[in-house]
Parts: structure tokens; sequence; C-alpha cells
């Protein structure tokens, strides 16, 4: 349970010494996908990094099996919501295996995508899986068929030349389970997952760095982003009006070299204005609003139109 005033603290059972290691292949770990999922009772992670898949027993830090030898190799992993045997594997030859690992089956395979699939994410209300990728596709796959109901490019702003041309896009569903968050580097939008329609869309400035990941707070009122030049934004999801900017100064130690920036970012399961991100160094800093404000809601935009800097007062734990 950590804070902004207590540190997180590593966890793993007393019985044992080691830690939960990936098969991982020949290349450097700078080529590898890394990619990883959580179980719906938090009981189990399966996770590769460019090699076989592993499924880990949380709870006695063991590995319970092995799978899929690459290639190719799994870029996303996703467990249905209502089966924990099932799984959608996104891989970097474009296609989505649909597998039972109970039966150690291939249930389907879905192709659609021109590149690498780099995100997943299942619609328990709706029956729907929501894949996306390098190609800047979306695809809605049926669950109950497994068949693709439509698919869709991104909408890319204009002007807007993507850094790469095979840029991940990456995807999460808002909690009413009827719309979802697309993070390109380009931009931030949300989707509406019935029909496949843009309902809102985000775009830096002219002068902006690139988006380096995004994610919904708990309570899906809030979008939290950051940047590679290590900005950290806090937007309504409503609207994606920006509440405040967090500045690198705010989060890195003075030491810090230049190529440290936020490449992952998550949100507390219970505090909506809690989150985490994951650093290019291997740290990992929890954030929290100032004691002052209580909220990043609170954090509104100046008179002047820009948003609020978040600099001293910042509560964070590294």
């Amino acid at each position: 349970m950590a804070t902004a005033k207590v540190p997180p603290q590593l966890w793993q059972p007393r019985s044992y010494s080691g830690l939960m290691t990936n098969d991982l292949t020949d290349s450097s770990p700078e080529e590898t996908v890394p990619c990883f999922a959580l179980s719906k009772n938090d009981s189990y992670l399966m996770s590769s990094s460019g090699g076989r898949i592993s499924l880990y027993n949380l709870l006695k830090f063991k590995t319970m099996l092995s799978i899929m030898q690459p290639p190719p190799a799994a870029t996303c992993i996703a467990f249905h919501p209502q089966d924990n045997n099932i799984l959608a594997i996104g891989r970097d030859d474009s296609t989505i295996l649909i597998y039972n690992v109970r039966s150690a089956k291939v249930i389907t395979i879905l192709e659609g995508h021109s590149k690498r699939v780099s995100g997943l994410a299942f619609s328990n209300d709706l029956n729907l899986l929501v894949s996306c990728g390098a190609d800047a596709q979306i695809f809605v796959w049926n669950v109950e068929g497994w068949y693709k109901q439509r698919s869709r490019f991104l909408q890319i702003p204009d002007g807007r030349i993507p850094f790469s041309l095979s840029t991940d896009t990456h995807i999460q569903f808002h909690q009413n389970q009827t719309e979802f968050l697309i993070v390109h580097e380009t931009h931030l939008s949300i989707y509406e997952a019935r029909q496949l329609e843009c309902v809102k869309q985000w775009v830096p400035g002219d002068f902006a760095t690139q988006i380096s990941h995004a994610t919904f707070s708990c309570d899906g009122q809030m979008v939290f982003a950051s940047f590679l030049d290590g900005l950290v934004s806090i937007f309504d999801a409503s609207d994606f009006q920006l509440y405040c900017q967090i500045n690198p100064t705010a989060y890195l130690f003075p030491t810090s070299s230049l190529g440290v920036y936020p490449t992952a970012i998550a949100a507390h399961p219970q505090e909506p204005n809690q989150f985490a991100v994951g650093l290019t160094d291997g740290g990992v800093i929890v954030f929290e609003p100032p004691i002052s404000a209580g909220k990043w809601s609170m954090l509104t935009a100046n008179e002047n139109g820009s948003a609020s800097k978040i600099a001293a007062e910042l509560e964070a734990n590294y």
C-alpha cells in the first residue's frame, strides 16, 4: 500500500529467495518486447520477454508452466475475463493466438493486422476483444465466434508524422466497458467499441515530444499520460481538459541522465488520485497530488490557459 510518504516495498515469499525470470531470446533486451497479464484474481501472472511464455503463481513465486516457444514471439497478452484458462496472445507476426492453457490447445488464430500486435483488451459486457497494432489499425473481434466484427485505421492528426513507421499502439477499456482509450505516440483518443467511432481526441502542441504511455485512473474520471521528455500530464477523461503537468525536474534526481523518462504508467486500483510511473533506468515512482489540493482535479488551468505546474509541492516517492 505505497503512498507518497510510504515508499513501495519489494515483496516476495519468505520461503523463496530468488526472482521470477522470463525465458529470454538471444537478442538484446532492448530489442525484445516484454509483456504480461494478471489473472482476474491476481493470483497468476502470464509473462514473456521475447522467449517462451511463462505462467507464474504469484503467491508461491513458482513457475507453473511455459508455452509457445518463438518464433513468432509474444508482444501482448490478455486473459479472457470469464475464463482464466483462455488467453489472447498478440504476436510479432501480426496474428492473435487464442489459447486454452488447461488443454494446451490453440482455439483459433485471428488474422487481420499487417504488423505486430501491440495491444489487446476484452470487454466483458460486450463480449468483444479489441486489438491494436504497430500498423495503426484497430480490430473488434466477437468473442463467442472469434470472428472480426469491424476494423478501422487510427485517425492520425494532420501533420503528425509518427517517429517510427512501426509505432506501437496501446489500448485500455474504460470501466464502463463500452469505451476504450487508445494511446499512440502522436495522440490520445477514446473510441466507442460497438461502432468503433472516435468520440474524443487530444493532440500535443506543435513542439511537444511523443507520448510514451497513458492510462485511465481507477474510477475512469482521469487519464494519466507520460512523454519522452519526462513530462507527466493529468487530464479529465471526459474532454481531455488538462488539469496539470508535472515537470521532470519535480521527480527526477538532478544526477539522472538525459535519457531517463517514463516508459510505463499504471493507476492505483483503489485510489483514483494515485498512480505510478516506471522509468527507463528501472526506477518506479508513486505520485499523489499535493496535500493542499487533495485531488488532481483541483489543480485547474491558470487564467492564461496554461496548465498548473507542479514542482516543490509535488507528493512523490521513489
